[in-house]
């Protein structure tokens, strides 16, 4: 993504643009996190190594929070996020 919102947000009805831009603050962190963890797994700098997997762990408590609040938004998300679970535990177990 790197600083670019994937959506026209313009084009989104009102009712569902806060949902939609927590879904875009989700994945603007994601990204981040997969940024911050493959510059970790390259660098040789024990120093450079440390400070980004920290940030990238900072980024997952980010995740979190928009995350807690789509769920509070959309309802539908979390019925399905909740069966989704369930399925993940009925296929490998809990």
């Amino acid at each position: 993504m790197l600083s670019a919102i994937p959506t026209n947000l313009g084009k989104v009805k009102k009712e569902y643009l806060d949902r939609e831009i927590l879904r875009v603050g989700v994945l603007a962190e994601l990204d981040a996190i997969n940024l911050y963890e493959q510059m970790a797994a390259i660098t040789e700098n024990s120093n450079i190594k440390k400070i980004l997997l920290e940030i990238a762990r900072e980024e997952k408590t980010h995740v979190g929070e928009f995350q807690a609040l789509l769920l509070r938004e959309d309802i539908e998300q979390r019925k399905e996020l909740d069966k989704g679970k369930k399925e993940v535990e009925e296929i490998i177990g809990k």
